[in-house]
């Protein structure tokens, strides 16, 4: 069939509708818009992409995706990381009930923080699912890194971050 429309025409309107699922590498024009609520709405996409919802399935997924799987941002969370390893080490831990970490739990599990932090620093791509994962386990207060009562123990919760971090991992699901 052939459409009505030109070429250009045709770009032009399925330009920012259209996701292109193809070379993850490759940057697609993103709006502003697009990226501010993203960000706005950050710490929901991340616990989506954390739980598997793929990239692609809409388009805040895709701009949040995109952003936290940068080196800067997967830096910054190797960083929270770290910080939280030194801060348990030195015994410098907040005494707040509202803020308090699990430091038997955190330095029980070094070895597998070790190799989390490794994997979110290699230049090689990730998945997003894996970058998201280890960013909500330092942010979600019901988790094990901060509850007596998670579902997960740490070790676990590491150990499937660590696993989507593979860089060997396709980054896109098989349609």
């Amino acid at each position: 069939m052939h459409s009505t429309k030109s070429t250009s025409e045709a770009w032009r309107t399925q330009r920012w509708s259209t996701l292109i699922l193809g070379d993850p590498l490759v940057l697609r024009p993103r709006r502003l818009t697009d990226r501010v609520l993203a960000h706005v709405f950050g710490a929901s996409l991340d616990r989506q992409l954390a739980a598997g919802h793929a990239p692609e399935a809409a388009l805040l997924l895709a701009a949040r995706a995109q952003h936290i799987v940068s080196p800067a941002s997967r830096m910054a969370v190797a960083g929270n990381w770290n910080h939280l390893l030194k801060v348990t080490r030195s015994g410098q831990l907040s005494r707040s009930p509202a803020i308090s970490v699990r430091a038997d739990r955190i330095a029980a599990a070094e070895p597998a923080i070790r190799e989390l932090v490794r994997r979110l620093t290699t230049p090689l791509p990730v998945k997003a699912q894996g970058v998201a994962m280890a960013s909500v386990l330092l942010t979600d207060a019901t988790g094990p890194v901060y509850s007596r009562n998670s579902d997960v123990t740490l070790a676990a919760a590491l150990e499937a971050a660590i696993t989507q971090l593979d860089p060997a991992l396709p980054l896109m699901q098989a349609a």
